[in-house]
């Protein structure tokens, strides 16, 4: 371990050569340039798909996206059972499994995980917050059979359950290793996954090396180095110079280079992806509807994402993105029409209207923020705005959007991937998950029909009904605009031509088990 741990770390080493210099990263040991420093390794507190790429690597949930899908197989648990009122869900766990640090999985070390996260009363809650146990509200109780069955009792059917479990918050952590160390369990993770933690250097490493005695084969790789890198010009520099091997994100304007140079293989895959400006409906000029509509006809999304963002793309029309096919949304995109913005202005009564907008300088999912944000900016004064930017490194940007806007901001820019149509409204426009209650509604948007039809969608067991439910939610929630709905966007990543069996996945997690260097 301590001879694979300084291979490792000789890795990163080599990634700091400067960029005249061609870098050359050990064989088997992946460096792979992350967009942000993680903000913790327990998946149960963390809400950044940045966090996941590296947490899908060490822990596993007791059900996973089959390869190339959003469709549910076994994973720690090897089957399951649904009872025919669609409120008991009965799973038998693999036999065999031990987390990283030896002890074993069992249904007691399932209900400890959840439990956890959703009873206050536990011995360890303390050691949340857990942001997106709200994943988990439909759970009224877990129970452990025996050994191998753990059961879930719901307090109502509820259709995202399976895909929500496969999502990195229902990844299993070791009970053990949260009893040892507690509230810096994020620091010290362990799970079952192909990949064991060794150190987290802050804002300079992540390594992590094979688990030989993994349930569902060993890696081929020997070890991997999660880079977080801030900056996308200082990652573009460290993958042209080869100081790592895979790069997340690639800005749009260097992708063709990338294409072009057989030194390198780009790789590209949509999914269920959202990138919008969070308005604030409680105070200010957005808490008039028209101001609101205003601003969705004065930025010009479709320049945004053929220009800035390159055809990497495609404007969005609402809440939910068109990947979810099933939904019978007919909703259009806001076409640009600045005289349509400043007659909205007008007859909402006001003029020249002063707004604080939050741009991050990167971020899961965001899409070259800051460029976005000045075009933003350009569009919103050219029909009457007055808008000043505030710029935040991503971490103390989530840390000042995510307990709300009010008192500090009437916009902001977000960006979310989801696995199921329910989890972004249900998180972040229903009026019960305000900050104050856990939620993310940070703009504080609030409409009781919404609200009862994204509780009618998530508890039916109907897709069809399901896809004609979520389609009225598109369509309030585009007209009542409590977001400036800007683009969907087909993600992708980089790899030296070293690299080989790399893949993206459409839950936008970064799965390494099968790759090899």
């Amino acid at each position: 371990m301590k001879r694979l741990f300084r291979t490792a770390v000789a890795a990163v080493a080599l990634a700091g050569l400067a960029c005249t210099a061609k870098a050359q990263t050990p064989p088997n040991v992946l460096v792979v340039g992350q967009i942000a420093e993680p903000q913790s390794l327990d998946p149960h507190t963390v809400t950044a798909t940045n966090d996941f790429r590296i947490l899908a690597n060490l822990y596993d949930g007791l059900v996973r996206y089959k390869d190339g899908t959003l469709e549910v197989e076994p994973a720690l648990a090897e089957s399951w059972e649904i009872s025919e009122d669609g409120k008991t869900y009965t799973f038998t766990l693999r036999e065999g499994v031990t987390f990283h640090d030896g002890s074993e999985l069992n249904a007691e070390a399932v209900k400890f995980n959840f439990d956890r996260m959703l009873n206050e009363d536990h011995p360890f809650y303390d050691t949340g917050p857990f942001p997106l146990s709200f994943n988990f509200s439909a759970i009224d109780s877990v129970n452990a059979l025996d050994a191998r069955t753990v059961e879930f009792k719901l307090k109502e059917p509820f259709a995202p359950f399976l895909s929500n479990l496969a999502y990195p918050t229902g990844l299993i952590v070791s009970p053990a290793a949260v009893r040892e160390h507690g509230e810096d369990f994020g620091r010290n993770p362990s799970g079952t996954g192909p990949f064991r933690f060794v150190e987290w250097q802050s804002n300079q490493r992540v390594v992590a090396e094979k688990n030989p005695d993994y349930w569902d084969g060993a890696a081929q790789l020997e070890a991997v180095v999660f880079r977080p890198i801030t900056d996308a010009n200082t990652r573009v520099a460290e993958m042209m110079s080869g100081g790592i091997d895979v790069m997340v994100e690639v800005p749009p304007d260097n992708l063709e280079s990338f294409r072009t140079d057989s030194s390198f293989t780009v790789a590209e895959q949509a999914g269920p992806h959202v990138w919008f400006g969070i308005l604030n409906t409680r105070e200010g000029p957005f808490a008039d509807k028209k101001v609101r509509q205003a601003a969705n006809y004065a930025v010009n999304k479709q320049t945004l994402v053929d220009n800035v963002l390159q055809g990497t793309a495609t404007v969005a029309a609402g809440p939910i993105p068109p990947a979810f096919n099933w939904v019978e949304s007919t909703v259009e995109p806001y076409p640009h029409d600045p005289e349509r913005a400043k007659a909205l202005l007008a007859e909402a009564g006001v003029e020249n209207p002063e707004l604080t907008f939050y741009v991050t300088e990167g971020g899961s999912g965001m899409l070259d923020p800051v460029t976005m944000g000045a075009a933003i900016q350009a569009d919103l004064e050219a029909v009457g705005f007055d808008v000043t930017i505030e710029t935040y490194e991503w971490n103390t940007f989530l840390g000042r959007v995510n307990p709300g806007l009010e008192g500090k901001a009437d916009m902001a820019e977000m960006a979310w991937m989801t696995n199921d149509p329910d989890t972004l409204p249900y998180l972040a426009l229903r009026s019960a998950a305000m900050p104050d209650q856990g939620g993310f509604n940070s703009g504080y948007y609030s409409n009781p029909e919404v609200d009862d039809l994204l509780e009618k969608a998530r508890t039916s067991t109907d897709q069809a009904e399901r896809g004609r439910l979520y389609g009225e939610v598109q369509r309030i929630v585009h007209e009542d605009a409590p977001w400036l709905f800007v683009a969907n966007w087909k993600q992708n990543a980089v790899t030296s031509a070293a690299v080989d069996g790399f893949k993206l996945q459409p839950s936008f997690l970064l799965l390494l088990k099968d790759v090899s260097k």
